[in-house]
């Protein structure tokens, strides 16, 4: 895997520019802030590691900010109730478990393209953020990607890739599809990001690669 390209931040949170575009990736401890989430994360792969025979890992959720010129956009799948700002810029939603359930607000997440947003909870970002790409083309392709990308159920494999589909699906779809080069990718040291598979798998099987296809490098 490669070495991270680590960034300087602003006082804000957010990354200083070194680039007009930019594609850069952050990796959040599942749950950061919240200990129901990080509870039930932790007895997942519990479960997940005495199935495969493996010690546990720590599990990490993706988001990506993109600049393009003097624009900063956020985009991060998350519930629907976790944001309070009204201009968050949702491009879309979908069902949480099950698309029965997915009725209920409590159980849909949402999907952002979120201009001058911020990623909740970024100071507890690790080994963050990983510039991908400073090719305005490769940026303008994964804002241009954002209201295409699958509204899957989360925590399913609807698509039958052997992986369930979550916010690292989302993650990886957009760099695949986008083209951008995730080699530049890798996890913190001990960790894993379920469900990226699924969106690399996915991205390959269902949509035309645009530009040079990238490639998995995140497990």
């Amino acid at each position: 895997m490669a070495a991270s390209s680590r960034l300087p931040r602003s006082p804000d949170g957010t990354t200083r520019a070194r680039a007009c575009s930019s594609v850069d990736l952050y990796w959040l401890p599942l749950g950061a802030g919240g200990r129901s989430v990080r509870f039930n994360g932790l007895a997942f792969e519990a479960v997940a590691a005495r199935v495969g025979r493996r010690a546990p890992c720590d599990l990490y959720h993706s988001a990506l900010e993109v600049r393009d010129g003097r624009d900063r956009y956020v985009i991060e799948m998350a519930p629907v109730w976790s944001e309070r700002a009204g201009d968050r810029g949702v491009v879309g939603e979908g069902p949480v478990g099950s698309r029965l359930l997915g009725r209920l607000r409590a159980f849909r997440y949402e999907i952002r393209r979120w201009r001058a947003g911020r990623i909740p909870d970024v100071g507890d970002a690790v080994d963050s953020p990983q510039r991908l790409s400073e090719d305005p083309e490769v940026a303008r392709r994964v804002l241009d990607l954002v209201p295409m990308i699958p509204r899957l159920v989360w925590g399913r494999d609807e698509a039958r890739t052997g992986d369930m589909w979550n916010s690292n699906s989302v993650t990886a779809w957009l760099l695949v599809s986008s083209g951008a080069d995730s080699r530049g990718a890798h996890m913190p040291r001990g960790g894993r990001a379920p469900g990226w598979h699924a969106g690399v798998a996915l991205a390959h099987r269902d949509r035309p690669i645009m530009g040079q296809s990238a490639h998995r490098s995140v497990r």
